[in-house]
């Protein structure tokens, strides 16, 4: 590339410039991505097909790409971040029960649900009389009156022609003698907190975390503050139980659902929470909890130590693995099942082994897991509506757009070998009924097909950026804030635009738009680039009506910026 400048003097000699030159030069990619991210603007944004049913016309759209990571996507995970802080400050001190309001069916409706009873009172006479023609033509007809039903406005599951009702296994429900009692009371309707004298109305903000392990090694690592702490690593890793930490992390969300259900037995009301899963240092769990109301300090404590999850699957040990090297089950497609690659006789089947323990007497749980009993009072606190309350809220949700893999991110080499030590005990840990580890123990588990590989699962449990922490990151009850994202999502939006309209400004409606996603090989697709470039385009237009209406609605419209969508 030559450049060439003119002068007073006449011309200035060509510069030449260098390839590494020419490659430090910025990108027009990366400038319309930086651009984008300061808009506020989805930098992956994904390509659909958008077809109006009142014009007949189709139109390419850009589709936010909704990653909840702010290194994939900065705002997406902002915009996330902000609903669920929304979410969060909804529904902490709710002062009223939430309602929820119901429709009465319509006689189409009504007709469609007879017409679906009809068909299933001849599908029955049918299979007694084994008439498969006749089964198999209500079938078809039954599942096109099954779209009809859901297109009218149906919720819940319709009952399937075929279901049969499977045994339940019934396990031992006596406590354990090792754990103290709880008191246990009838647990009300009620969903609001105690009210004080004043009208204060406060809610709790609690901490829970895992039992020890093993001594962790109490320096190597810096804070914010420059105090130095530990960098979770074990100080003696031979004697640190990675097993039982494995599998903690494993049933860690069947626990919290026994903590919430043990906690609102206690205090008699149906107390409402939001949780955030985060990893610590050491790569165990632990939970900040928002619960609506307050709870006594010494309940929140004997409920933690008394509450415990007992897992009822087979043993597995490590010492009990029938496969534990290279040498697996292999998948026999004349049996459809897994056989012993030395016999060739085949395994048992989870459900099969459930039931021979079933036979046994004084059968102990295969794990049992529990909530560190240590709880000072940092980890119990109080919160009233103000500025204290919106920093814990800013708090719980800090590291919503992180993945697993960048909170556990470290330097320290002890402490990356203490994480690949225990992904090495995950690999060894089922994750659940189907999870394909079983097999190493010598039993097939459910759902198993000739895809499956012995001994490798892929849920998010067995991978080394999550280190078996759960999907879910956030924990809801459904009756915190009486809604879900999406509602929120659509009440910010209602606020934006009835904010526009006092000022004149009405938006299109697109309701009624079909969005489809766009078909492999179609050429007529826009690049990402014309995508990001529409949609900045689009955003500055966007920013400047909003400005417009706040400056007009004055000061009350301008302080309320808890609804106010921050991404596009």
């Amino acid at each position: 590339m030559n450049t060439t400048a003119s002068t007073d003097a006449g011309v200035v000699p060509e510069v030449r410039q260098t390839a590494a030159q020419r490659r430090s030069l910025p990108d027009f990619r990366d400038v319309a991505e930086e651009l984008a991210a300061q808009e506020h603007i989805c930098v992956r944004p994904i390509p659909m097909l958008a077809y109006d049913p009142k014009t007949l016309t189709e139109e390419y759209v850009a589709a936010p790409c909704k990653s909840t990571v702010a290194s994939v996507c900065p705002a997406c995970a902002e915009k996330a971040r902000f609903l669920r802080i929304t979410q969060c400050r909804e529904g902490w001190h709710l002062d009223h029960e939430p309602e929820t309001e119901k429709t009465d069916p319509t006689e189409h409706q009504t007709a469609l649900l007879a017409a679906r009873a009809d068909l299933f009172d001849t599908y029955q006479q049918a299979k007694a009389d084994g008439d498969t023609d006749m089964m198999s033509g209500v079938r078809e007809v039954v599942a096109d009156l099954d779209a009809e039903m859901k297109e009218s406005g149906f919720r819940g599951r319709l009952p399937a022609l075929d279901r049969e009702q499977k045994p339940r296994r019934a396990r031992s429900t006596r406590r354990r003698q090792d754990v103290p009692n709880l008191p246990r009371l009838k647990v009300e309707k009620t969903t609001v907190g105690r009210t004080y004298a004043g009208g204060h109305q406060p809610s709790m903000f609690i901490t829970l975390t895992m039992p020890s392990y093993g001594a962790i090694n109490r320096d190597g690592a810096v804070n914010e503050k420059g105090e130095t702490v530990g960098d979770g690593s074990p100080v003696n890793p031979d004697n640190y139980d990675y097993q039982r930490a494995a599998r903690d992390v494993v049933h860690f969300s069947a626990l919290f659902d026994r903590w919430m259900q043990n906690l609102r037995r206690a205090v008699g009301w149906n107390v409402q929470y939001y949780g955030t899963v985060e990893p610590q240092k050491r790569g165990a769990p632990h939970l900040h909890i928002l619960i609506r109301g307050t709870v006594p300090r010494d309940i929140i404590r004997q409920v933690t130590a008394a509450t415990y999850h007992n897992v009822w699957w087979p043993p597995h040990d490590r010492d009990s693995e029938v496969y534990p090297g290279d040498i697996v089950p292999v998948w026999d497609p004349a049996r459809l099942t897994f056989v012993d690659p030395d016999t060739g006789s085949p395994l048992l089947a989870f459900d099969d082994v459930q039931d021979l323990l079933d036979d046994v007497d004084d059968l102990e749980p295969a794990h049992v897991v529990r909530f560190g009993e240590q709880m000072d009072r940092a980890d119990i606190r109080g919160h009233v509506p103000g500025r204290k309350a919106d920093r814990a809220i800013g708090y719980v949700t800090k590291y919503l757009t992180k993945s697993i893999a960048e909170v556990l991110d470290t330097d320290s080499d002890r402490t990356r070998d203490h994480y690949n030590r225990l992904h090495a005990e995950l690999q060894h840990t089922p994750c659940s009924k189907r999870c394909p580890v079983w097999l190493r123990y010598g039993i097939v588990p459910q759902g198993a097909t000739e895809k499956t590989i012995p001994g490798r699962c892929k849920g998010k449990a067995h991978r080394r950026d999550t280190l078996g922490l759960p999907g879910r990151r956030v924990l809801v009850s459904r009756q915190w804030s009486n809604k879900t994202l999406p509602d929120h999502k659509a009440d910010r939006a209602e606020f934006v635009r009835q904010l526009l309209a006092s000022v004149g400004i009405v938006k299109p409606d697109t309701s009624h738009l079909k969005l489809s996603i766009v078909r492999p090989g179609d050429r007529s697709v826009p690049p990402r680039d014309h995508l990001i470039l529409s949609a900045i385009a689009k955003r500055k237009i966007w920013r400047a009506e909003y400005t417009r209406a706040l400056l007009a609605a004055g000061p009350p419209a301008q302080q309320d910026t808890s609804a106010i969508p921050v991404a596009a």
